[in-house]
């Protein structure tokens, strides 16, 4: 029997981990919201040492154990330079097109805790300014951040307590549309991270135990490579939860879970996603198998650690990838069904 996943708390859940800021290698905040969660539905939780967290479930038959992992890290900056003026010139954390940031609000996090927040800029905003406004190269060279207080010099910036190394989030923007569509920056993927919880959520409230025991890694480092180079031991099989491609060739729908068949790190797991192809098809989910060329998951970092595993990866597919991204809620629903109908199977 399908399970129902219980569709509004995905979504508050969904919520809050978006209006948390997360960029990879500043995600302390957002797992004391994994672990506060955790908590609440009973499940155990321990960390790695870079501070991503496990949850344990003990299965039927404790005979096998599936890792199944998403990212609750996100794309960000940080501050290379101040620069004489009073801006900031940042470095990427993680890989996104530099004109997909621009004119975007961000936060800058100092070390000493304090935040300050600022808008991100070519160094050329201004079509009443500049003559090549429009066609000014947008790239990390030419992009920086005004800083929202009253600062004129370097010196000034450095008396805030803003400094080289404090890391920049982007505003998240996430809207819940009357039509079922999440908008926000980070749905990749956060979006997996909540179909994680509503699987938790749903075995707590119909009192289901899965088939074999199973390892949730929430990875803190997915996007700069290496989320999940380290997983437990004892995972035999690993399904990576990540977002769905949309657009070119592809089949995948903001509706759909996407079957990743093959990335750029190579084919997944034949056997497995077979499995996972015929258990959405027996339980009407809808679904695409595509190919993704410009793409790696934890489940790519686990193998090339040199994991002892079987893996795949499937999520829910979402538009306008490390931009401004968007799904439908039912994509988010039907990715904790499928797990579901998985880890039960």
């Amino acid at each position: 029997m399908s399970i129902q996943p219980n569709e509004q708390y995905i979504l508050n859940f969904l919520k809050q981990l978006l209006d948390t800021p997360s960029p990879s290698g500043f995600t302390a905040q957002v797992m004391k919201l994994v672990e506060a969660e955790a908590s609440s539905l009973g499940v155990k939780l321990s960390w790695n040492q870079k501070g991503g967290a496990i949850l344990e479930v003990e299965g039927e038959d404790s005979s096998r154990t599936i890792g199944l992992s998403a990212h609750v890290d996100t794309l960000g900056a940080m501050v290379r330079a101040v620069k004489s003026e009073g801006t900031l010139r940042l470095t990427s954390v993680g890989g996104f097109m530099m004109n997909s940031m621009e004119n975007e609000y961000c936060v800058i996090h100092t070390r000493s805790g304090k935040t300050y927040t600022g808008t991100i800029l070519s160094t050329h905003p201004s079509v009443h300014v500049y003559s090549d406004a429009r066609d000014f190269k947008r790239s990390e060279d030419h992009m920086e951040v005004r800083i929202d207080e009253l600062v004129h010099s370097k010196e000034d910036v450095l008396k805030l307590g803003i400094s080289v190394g404090d890391f920049v989030s982007f505003d998240s923007r996430a809207v819940m549309t009357d039509s079922g569509f999440v908008k926000s920056r980070h749905i990749d993927d956060k979006a997996s991270v909540s179909a994680l919880f509503g699987l938790l959520e749903s075995m707590k409230r119909e009192s289901w135990k899965p088939k074999h025991n199973l390892k949730f890694l929430i990875s803190n480092y997915e996007e700069v490579g290496h989320g999940a180079a380290y997983i437990p031991q004892d995972i035999d099989e690993m399904i990576a939860v990540d977002m769905g491609c949309i657009g070119d060739d592809l089949s995948c729908k903001e509706t759909d879970v996407s079957i990743c068949a093959k990335d750029s790190s190579g084919p997944y797991d034949y056997d497995m996603t077979s499995k996972l192809i015929e258990l959405a098809k027996a339980e009407n989910i809808p679904f695409a198998v595509d190919v993704y060329p410009h793409y790696g998951s934890d489940a790519s970092a686990a193998l090339s650690a040199g994991n002892n595993i079987r893996a795949a990866l499937i999520g829910p597919g979402v538009h306008a990838s490390h931009a401004m991204e968007r799904t439908h809620k039912q994509a988010v629903f039907n990715t904790t069904k499928l797990l579901a109908a998985y880890v039960r199977a």
